[in-house]
């Protein structure tokens, strides 16, 4: 066990569970954030997906469903956001919702998603939602966690593993920030490394 402090920071800083100012801003700059709408942001959480399968060299699978109460969730059948223990023995998983994404957010470079939008990182979709919630399921182990705007609202809670490895985020995007929740799945499908399933449950 080590101190987050030194843990490498990859994609997100460890040292930080959220960053208020962060989302904030996010959700102020909305009409920038939310102008792709709903595709936008499932574009966002299947980019990290992708990048999963990538680094296991093969080619990911995902299913997206339009949940009866305006939800949407993403599962992925990677190993699970990345989740340590630190020194004091606890849980630490990734903050990927509510702290930003070093490499993409506010970049001039950061790479364009399938709709032609600049990838920004989760946590846009974490500000963008009223309440978002955060599964992974580890070799190690299994944790869930609810967000509201991006902010955690519960506990880093341990769940029972069911023999699969992945992450699942289910989110419903605030109806004043986010416009146009239109799904196009056309552009879904043509996600780089990725399988994706789209089911309508409403």
């Amino acid at each position: 066990m080590t101190h987050r402090e030194d843990w490498t920071v990859t994609t997100h800083a460890w040292t930080a569970d959220v960053d208020v100012a962060h989302l904030e801003d996010v959700r102020a700059a909305a009409p920038v954030h939310a102008a792709g709408g709903l595709t936008h942001l499932v574009l966002e959480v299947l980019a990290y997906a992708a990048e999963e399968a990538e680094a296991q060299g093969r080619t990911g699978r995902a299913r997206v469903v339009r949940h009866s109460d305006g939800s949407v969730s993403v599962a992925d059948d990677g190993r699970g956001t990345d989740t340590r223990v630190d020194a004091s023995g606890a849980p630490v998983r990734k903050p990927v919702m509510a702290t930003r994404d070093v490499r993409f957010f506010d970049r001039a470079d950061a790479p364009l998603l399938a709709d032609g939008r600049p990838r920004a990182g989760m946590s846009t979709v974490a500000a963008l939602s009223e309440v978002l919630d955060h599964t992974n399921r580890r070799l190690e182990g299994a944790w869930t966690q609810r967000y509201v705007h991006g902010v955690p609202a519960s506990a880093l809670d341990g769940v029972a593993p069911d023999g699969t490895t992945g992450t699942t985020v289910r989110f419903r995007p605030d109806a004043d920030l986010v416009a146009d929740v239109d799904l196009d799945v056309t552009l879904l499908a043509v996600v780089a490394g990725l399988d994706v399933e789209v089911v309508d449950e409403r």
